[in-house]
């Protein structure tokens, strides 16, 4: 068995109604379901979206130093993510497709080594 990161950015999801989001949190609920009924769901969230209550931690100078705000600005950042814990790629990408589907936003996937 191997894990996987199945991940999106804040940015992929795009505008839609409040409506549409309504309609797509019960899918992805389903899917996350389905993932824990199947026993391949290690840890599934959303990412909190303020970027202003992210905070760094850097030991690079051999001492930790704590710092509120991102490390280095960026233009895309994480928005959820969901770790599984699967056969191989093929299952992995599997489940990458439902989630994908469900959200309605594209999905990035990378094994966890």
């Amino acid at each position: 068995m191997s894990q996987y990161i199945i991940y999106f950015n804040q940015q992929w999801v795009g505008e839609h109604s409040d409506e549409w989001f309504a309609e797509r949190g019960a899918l992805c609920n389903a899917v996350v379901s389905d993932m824990r009924d199947s026993g391949v769901l290690v840890f599934a969230g959303g990412v909190h979206e303020d970027m202003d209550a992210a905070f760094t931690a850097d030991a690079s100078s051999g001492t930790p130093v704590i710092a509120q705000g991102q490390f280095a600005p960026t233009e895309q950042y994480i928005g959820g993510l969901t770790i599984i814990d699967v056969a191989d790629d093929d299952a992995a990408k599997l489940w990458a497709g439902r989630i994908a589907v469900a959200c309605g936003w594209p999905q990035e996937v990378r094994q966890v080594s």
